[in-house]
């Protein structure tokens, strides 16, 4: 039987993960995208099973806000992505900082 505690443990180890891998990876802007992803998703499932756990719907509800927010998030960053690295030909973070005036 997996319990309340067994989602709040796992959603845990997400969020860590993904903030080792912000603080770990500073150069690729990608895999930095895709920790911020994993960061929402893990917030995500904690909501989930605290919905569940407590039988109300709210945080499903919010739980899909977010997911269309990140989605949003996700193209918009992709896009400004494909149009840096044309201009650069690079998506490496420390070149990012060359933009300036």
């Amino acid at each position: 039987m997996i319990t309340l505690a067994h989602f709040i443990v796992l959603g845990a180890m997400l969020f860590c993960i993904s903030v080792a891998g912000i603080f770990i990876n500073r150069k690729n802007v990608i895999i930095l995208l895709m920790a911020i992803e994993l960061m929402l998703l893990a917030v995500n499932m904690n909501f989930v099973a605290f919905s569940r756990y407590l039988g109300d719907v709210s945080g499903q509800v919010f739980v899909f806000f977010i997911l269309t927010v990140a989605a949003a998030e996700s193209a918009i960053g992709l896009a400004i992505l494909v149009v840096l690295f044309r201009n650069r030909a690079t998506i490496n973070v420390g070149e990012i900082d060359s933009l300036k005036g």
